[in-house]
């Protein structure tokens, strides 16, 4: 078991050389949340999570959340863990001052989210969640909701779940059955969701479900679906806790990872009904769950991010101990660390990691310009960003963990199939990410659907261009940049092509959808690589030492060379004229029976 080191300088390098944090926190929102305040919060938050919290992952992961007696159990490892985070204030650092947050901008906060997430991936699903609740309500909630509800939300002394999907509803949501009746000032809610996260628990003084039903006079389908704030406990006029709801955890999942994290079936109205109410307007209740499900899809991208970053930590930790054969050069046997291909499978996690933190930071910094740039125009640029960026931080973020982790796994060899390494609890955990908040099949369809047919390609070209500029550039310093920046230019070419087509032949479009968003997922993140690098050659320009810098290039090299590569073959499949559909035949329930 390897003890966890967060990334620190890494995402300072990022904040300062991509985001240009100096000028992000002068937005208006932030002006309390200066370069000095960030530089001074995070080796707080680096000490904490390494030091409290890195620790229990293990050990969490060994004592899984059950029920008793309608009692939701979470981990003896993690007892009093997220309440000291509340009390620390790393819940609230995002959260807006009006309602008792910090007030930092998102991008911020980010860096403080991945500690916790690599620290301990199920843990940091409690605040998660949270968050994407307080996005909806912040969005689309009353003032008196707001008021209620917000402060303690953001504080962390409440939390909150997401229930959207049904045993016989998955993604098709336009099957969900939950009823909502009218009585009074409320309505009665009663139906059973499953695969809620942190659904019951004790860590918190109560818990605020958002849940979609139906009104008695909806429409069937997606039009007629609402959202309903249903606490577990109800609130007084005077803010204090109340008489417990009619909601209850029935079951907790036996889940393949994330053991920590309890995720519950629960049961609303079982008896006379859980008082909820409205979220938003009547029938538009998945609209305002899609701020919270994109808000979410965001963190998960990123706990991707987090989790690849521990494996690859532990896989370093392990390959530079672990002694086995010859090298040449080397006296006597060497540690693994030196041969070729482990060399190369721990290059490849800490270039697909590096490159999805890149992606995951640039898209929380336009949704912060989206929020609180001082224009309009401004906003709603920067709103068209996150849309597209979305689905692609989600999904390829979530698909180069699971590449990540397990190559963790082999570099460990025979020890890395074994629990008590640790490795294999990394590729567990990650395997669930491409899978909740909207499977990647589904990120996939939304990226060349929504967010490329719908409006022409308009953003995507923008972006095109955008990476053109830095292809183009005329900034080029070393041989390896020069080098960088070529293989730039001909992935920025292969993604104008996969676009051009796709216009040209939009019925294509669900066939090829998950290469489209991994071809257009390695240029972007790749974009992105370089222009650190180029910020890693000024500064070994102007003198620097620090071997931070040359690793930087290396790794853009590395991923030029040996990721990059791969666009080769996505837009092959993307334009090529044969397609699966064919060859699976009109009944493709007989083409997969196996003899």
């Amino acid at each position: 078991m390897t003890a966890y080191k967060a990334p620190q300088k890494e995402m300072l390098f990022i904040l300062d050389c991509l985001i240009n944090y100096q000028e992000h926190c002068k937005m208006p929102g932030f002006e309390d949340a200066t370069p000095d305040m960030l530089e001074a919060i995070l080796p707080e938050a680096t000490k904490f999570f390494e030091e409290l919290v890195a620790p229990t992952n293990w050990l969490a992961n060994t004592q899984p959340a059950h029920l008793d007696n309608s009692e939701v159990i979470t981990a003896s490892a993690l007892q009093g863990v997220y309440q000291q985070m509340v009390e620390a204030g790393w819940c609230s650092l995002g959260g807006a001052q009006k309602y008792g947050g910090a007030g930092f901008p998102g991008v911020a906060d980010l860096a403080v989210q991945e500690m916790l997430q690599s620290s301990n991936m199920g843990l940091s699903l409690l605040p998660l969640l949270t968050r994407g609740v307080i996005h909806a309500l912040d969005l689309y909630g009353t003032e008196e909701q707001k008021d209620a509800y917000l402060p303690n939300l953001i504080s962390g002394i409440w939390s909150g779940t997401m229930n959207l999907t049904e045993p016989q509803a998955g993604s098709d949501l336009s099957a969900v059955k939950a009823k909502a009746i009218p009585n009074g000032d409320h309505y009665l809610v009663s139906g059973q969701k499953i695969y809620i996260t942190w659904g019951e628990h004790s860590e918190t003084n109560n818990i605020v479900h958002l849940v979609l039903a139906r009104l008695p006079d909806a429409p069937s389908g997606n039009h007629g679906i609402s959202l309903f704030l249903v606490p577990k406990y109800l609130i007084n006029k005077d803010g204090s806790i109340g008489e417990r709801n009619d909601v209850r955890a029935v079951g907790v999942e036996h889940k393949l990872g994330i053991h920590s994290s309890p995720t519950c079936t629960m049961a609303f109205g079982d008896n006379e009904g859980a008082i909820g109410y409205l979220v938003g307007p009547e029938n538009q209740g998945l609209k305002c769950m899609f701020s919270m499900m994109n808000n979410a899809r965001l963190a998960v991208g990123h706990q991707g991010v987090a989790i690849g970053e521990r494996a690859y930590q532990q896989a370093v930790a392990y390959a530079t101990d672990r002694v086995q054969g010859k090298v040449q050069g080397i006296e006597g046997r060497a540690p693994i660390i030196h041969h070729p291909d482990v060399k190369r499978m721990l290059l490849q996690m800490r270039a697909l990691t590096e490159a999805g933190r890149a992606m995951s930071f640039y898209t929380i910094a336009a949704e912060d310009r989206s929020l609180n740039h001082s224009d309009t125009e401004g906003q709603a640029h920067n709103a068209q960003l996150v849309e597209v960026m979305t689905p692609l931080v989600k999904g390829w973020c979530t698909e180069v963990a699971m590449e990540s982790t397990s190559l963790g796994v082999q570099v460990h060899g025979g020890m890395g199939f074994i629990e008590e390494t640790g490795a294999a609890q990394h590729m567990r955990d990650a395997r669930i990410l491409p899978i909740y908040e909207g499977t990647n099949g589904i990120q996939s369809l939304d990226f060349i659907g929504r967010k490329c047919l719908r409006d022409g390609g308009a953003v995507l070209a923008d972006l095109i261009v955008d990476m053109e500029k830095t292809a183009l550039s005329s900034t080029v310093m070393s041989k390896q940049t020069d080098y960088l920046l070529e293989q730039l230019k001909q992935a920025t070419s292969q993604c104008q092509d996969a676009l051009d087509y796709i216009l040209a032949h939009p019925e294509k479009a669900s066939e090829v959808s998950y290469n489209y968003m991994m071809l257009f997922g390695n240029t972007l993140s790749y974009w992105l690589l370089v222009r650190l690098a180029i910020a890693a050659q000024s500064k070994i320009t102007e003198g620097s030492k620090d071997s931070f810098y040359p690793r930087k290039l290396a790794t853009a090299a590395f991923f030029a060379s040996q990721i990059l590569t791969r666009n080769h073959a996505y837009l092959a499949t993307i334009i090529s004229d044969s397609s699966f559909i064919e060859f699976a035949g009109s009944q493709p329930s007989e083409q997969f029976v196996t003899d």
